[in-house]
């Protein structure tokens, strides 16, 4: 007796070899130093993780304001990190509530 493939079986096979496959979203590292973000800019895209890693010896606090995705991270200290994950494209202002020489752009592309 010869067994046919059931029509779930069918499905799976034909979604697997058919559909697309789905981009995996990257995590991205900025680190806290001196008073500062490890980069000035940096580019992700739609669905990616920034850590924000505190590596000085006192607090930070970052937010953006910026209406697309407001976010205020609270007040973190050494060795610890807070993350944000970019849900839309756009570009972002991102900064530190206790250090405002802190900048950061942010743009996430689709």
């Amino acid at each position: 007796m010869k067994l046919l493939p059931s029509p779930l079986h069918c499905l799976a096979i034909g979604a697997a070899l058919f559909c697309p496959v789905m981009a995996q979203a990257a995590e991205h590292l900025v680190v806290q130093k001196d008073k500062a973000f490890s980069v000035k800019t940096l580019s992700v895209k739609a669905g990616d993780k920034i850590v924000f890693r505190n590596d000085d010896s006192f607090s930070h606090n970052i937010f953006s304001l910026t209406d697309a995705q407001p976010f205020d991270l609270g007040t973190y200290g050494n060795g610890q990190s807070k993350s944000v994950t970019y849900a839309k494209p756009g570009k972002y202002e991102v900064e530190c509530a206790i250090h405002p020489d802190m900048r950061l752009v942010v743009t996430v592309t689709p």
